[in-house]
């Protein structure tokens, strides 16, 4: 009796005698095949597997949580971002920090965040400005409270800065822009400086905000977070150095320059607290849960600090503090300078 040719050499799949199963699971980028149809149809399968891996590892993660309870000994996950996985600065300022608090004392901001000196801002365009351009100045004269507008013209910087501080103005503020959009604001503290440049970016006015609400006359609150090295507690008391000190409660606003990865977001809330109708048992007691609303009020926008300066505007002769050089300072994403 003759012997039966294996299945390989008849042209079929050879059968699976140890009864394994096999799983051809794509674990590297295919990135280094160069057949670019073979690289497509694996990559494809490289990322179902890792979906399959991630909503897996998700699931598990969820029955062991549902297991332990409410047990406090459970270690709660944190993903991992951007700003939790900074490079570690030098100059990273600890709020117990007896030199920067003695320091900040006596700057050319402490009278402002002492309430002994208010400010008075001359606000002023580029050279023929557009229209468009002044809704968003009327924004910022709703905004900061003490702004006054004064027509470019054809005057120089250095002469309005010498108009200003003869007026008894403590600050300057200059917007440009570009196609009808302010991408520029120049921030001035006189008559000693510094002064700061700002690319501005996405704008956006208060009557497009969703859902905005009317603010008032009344001098808001205000609140500076992210702020952690030295040249963004400086950056940051310059800012807080153009709103007044002498905030009115009962105006229930508030302006917030939060600093994040290295971009100042300004916004203008106000904020009511409201208590809930439902009463929750919370310790065996009877407490009702108060909740703190929000209503944007606008405008919304976006500053990049590009350089700081000491004195008053002089770009020919003026010594900088600090310029952002982006091929120099911008080596990693995780670096940030404020």
């Amino acid at each position: 009796m003759g012997r039966t040719a294996d299945a390989s050499l008849r042209g079929k799949k050879p059968s699976n005698t140890a009864g394994v199963t096999k799983r051809n699971a794509v674990t590297s980028n295919p990135s280094k095949i160069k057949n670019k149809m073979k690289r497509a149809e694996m990559y494809g399968k490289y990322l179902t597997e890792k979906k399959k891996t991630k909503r897996s590892d998700r699931l598990k993660r969820a029955k062991e949580a549902a297991a332990l309870g409410d047990d406090d000994t459970c270690v709660k996950q944190t993903p991992r971002t951007l700003d939790n996985t900074r490079e570690v600065e030098d100059t990273m300022v600890d709020a117990t920090d007896v030199e920067v608090n003695g320091d900040e004392c006596e700057d050319e901001f402490a009278e402002y965040f002492a309430d002994t000196t208010r400010p008075k801002l001359l606000l002023t365009t580029r050279p023929k400005p557009s229209g468009e351009l002044f809704k968003f100045v009327g924004d910022l004269m709703q905004l900061i409270p003490n702004m006054f507008y004064y027509p470019r013209r054809a005057y120089g910087m250095k002469d309005i800065c010498k108009f200003a501080a003869n007026k008894k103005f403590t600050h300057l503020v200059v917007l440009s822009e570009k196609s009808k959009v302010c991408n520029g604001m120049i921030v001035s503290h006189l008559p000693e400086g510094p002064t700061a440049f700002f690319k501005v970016s996405n704008v956006l006015s208060s009557k497009h905000v969703p859902n905005h609400g009317a603010a008032t006359k009344h001098v808001p609150e205000l609140n500076l977070h992210g702020f952690g090295t030295r040249l963004g507690h400086r950056v940051g008391r310059f800012l807080g150095s153009i709103f007044p000190h002498n905030a009115q409660f009962q105006g229930r606003q508030v302006v917030t320059i939060h600093n994040q990865r290295d971009y100042l977001f300004v916004r203008h809330h106000r904020y009511i607290f409201q208590e809930n109708t439902k009463k929750q048992k919370i310790e065996n007691t009877k407490d009702l849960k108060t909740q703190a609303r929000l209503q944007e009020l606008g405008p919304r926008f976006t500053l990049k600090l590009r350089w700081l300066q000491e004195g008053t505007f002089d770009t020919q002769f003026g010594e900088y503090e600090w310029i952002h050089k982006r091929k120099e300072m911008d080596t990693t994403r995780r670096r940030f300078h404020l």
